[in-house]
């Protein structure tokens, strides 16, 4: 599994690289990249956007938990009130759109 790992990271590197050679230095006249720039420019993309975990379902999304765990406290009436309030963002109005029928077509 580790020797998978380190493979996959060099051919991303490559990837990355050739990606960059390709495309920077003609489109915005920035400079070619090295292949160690290339995966220190990877794995600073993965720190600043990706965050260290890995995408394993053992750790869930920490939003999904947060609201979940949010969802768990409140009272039935702030859960209606939170579905009201949603439904009417995405365009419907009160209980009673609710209810209906979604028109033929959609």
């Amino acid at each position: 599994m580790f020797v998978l790992a380190v493979a996959a990271l060099a051919v991303v590197g490559v990837i990355v690289m050739l990606l960059w050679n390709a495309l920077v230095p003609t489109l915005f006249r920035g400079p070619a990249l090295q292949y160690g720039q290339a995966l220190g420019l990877l794995i600073l993309s993965r720190l600043l956007f990706g965050g260290l975990r890995g995408r394993g379902a053992w750790h869930g999304h920490w939003r999904q938990r947060m609201w979940r765990e949010r969802w768990e406290q409140m009272t039935p009436e702030e859960r209606a009130r939170l579905r009201e309030r949603f439904m009417s963002r995405c365009g419907h109005h009160g209980p009673a759109a609710a209810a209906e029928p979604p028109p033929p077509g959609a």
